[in-house]
């Protein structure tokens, strides 16, 4: 299994991290950021395609902000594949 770390940009959440093997991904975290939220899309994604993932959320915004904690993970996912 492989592990990525991303440093986020523009959001509450400072870092992102979740593994992935086989273009699916796993254990997903947040540092920082809405807990709750961040945990009901660590559920949501736990075992998705990446690909999948990173269309649904790719350009999400949060309140006056041009990203989202959701965006920046399509942006990690997206250096992944």
């Amino acid at each position: 299994m492989n592990k990525k770390v991303f440093k986020t940009s523009g959001t509450c959440a400072k870092t992102i991290s979740f593994d992935y093997e086989d273009g699916k991904m796993y254990n997903l975290e947040f540092e920082g950021g809405c807990p709750g939220n961040l945990k009901a899309i660590g559920k949501l994604c736990e075992g998705r395609e990446l690909k999948e993932i990173a269309s649904l959320l790719n350009g999400n915004t949060c309140g006056m902000k041009k990203t989202s904690c959701a965006d920046q993970l399509a942006k990690a996912i997206m250096e992944v594949l």
